[in-house]
């Protein structure tokens, strides 16, 4: 009997799938992410020139005004997203969950298409609308209130954050709806009607029944909220003209760091600030999880 050698053949078709994603995301995530750790450590004046300089980045960060008004800033849109715009898109999601309710397509769509709109033509769309005097929030409003409500209400100079917030209902709250919607749409009907027949009145049922059987989405609708809401960049730039508004009102964290990196031109204090943004939401992010995880056991 020939003895014949078992040689292992490498198979090469799996390389030949992932290779080109494992190339691409090396490329375009691994090396800028690897580089911008780097550049958190160094102090920059343009491209061509760079000082290591260690954590001074990080420890200048605690004493930054600037920094801690935007981080500031951002909190309180996102505590708008949360407390203004998510009860609004589940308000919405209720309404077209009605079985009675005539026109549910139509205002479907009309609810979800300003997602839609990319946001430059957002912020266009509403530099005008906040205007004081001639803006179309201004005027409507004095016209609502009986004349109570003053025409030269500065929207975009000394109330930033309110303007932001309600640009972001805008776009973002028939977005939500439509996962608060397929959510709602999958609570089993008997558990209604048993609640309906046991005497549970209108609020009741949604307390009790609705609201536990949508909780793991609401949970994930409020995590892309804030994680959205914490990288808040193209509307606030573009509607405040490139600037953080009056004392830095509208000043959010991806602003400055962009207007460090690119405007100043310190491209490590820009790189520390985006790796603490990003350690926040890794924060946020397995707190929800822990939070969602201690739901599920009870």
């Amino acid at each position: 009997m020939s003895t014949q050698s078992h040689r292992t053949r490498w198979n090469w078709s799996p390389v030949f799938f992932v290779g080109p994603f494992l190339l691409l995301f090396s490329v375009f995530v691994v090396w800028p992410l690897i580089s911008s750790l780097i550049l958190a450590f160094q102090q920059t004046y343009g491209p061509g020139t760079t000082i290591w300089v260690g954590f001074r980045n990080f420890s200048y960060l605690v004493s930054d005004v600037h920094f801690w008004t935007a981080v500031s800033n951002t909190a309180i849109f996102t505590l708008g997203s949360l407390f203004i715009q998510l009860p609004v898109s589940l308000g919405l999601a209720l309404l077209l969950n009605h079985p009675k309710l005539v026109g549910r397509s139509w205002l479907r769509l009309i609810f979800f298409s300003p997602s839609l709109v990319g946001l430059p033509f957002v912020a266009i769309l509403f530099s005008p609308i906040f205007e004081k005097r001639i803006g179309l929030l201004n005027v409507a409003l004095h016209a609502l209130t009986g004349g109570w409500w003053n025409p030269e209400f500065a929207w975009l100079q000394e109330y930033v954050m309110p303007a932001l917030i309600l640009a972001a209902l805008w776009i973002y709250a028939g977005f939500n709806m439509i996962y608060f919607l397929a959510a709602l749409q999958n609570v089993p009907k008997e558990l209604t009607e048993a609640a309906e027949m046991d005497g549970c009145n209108a609020w009741g049922r949604f307390w009790h029944v609705i609201l536990p059987e949508i909780r793991p989405v609401a949970g994930f609708v409020t995590l892309l909220s804030v994680i959205a809401s914490f990288q808040i960049f193209e509307l606030s730039l573009l509607l405040l003209n490139n600037i953080g508004g009056e004392s830095d009102r509208g000043l959010t964290i991806v602003m400055y760091l962009y207007q460090t990196g690119f405007i100043t031109g310190d491209l490590g204090y820009a790189s520390a600030v985006g790796w603490v943004l990003a350690m926040v939401l890794m924060a946020i992010t397995l707190l929800h999880r822990k939070i969602t995880k201690a739901f599920d056991e009870d």
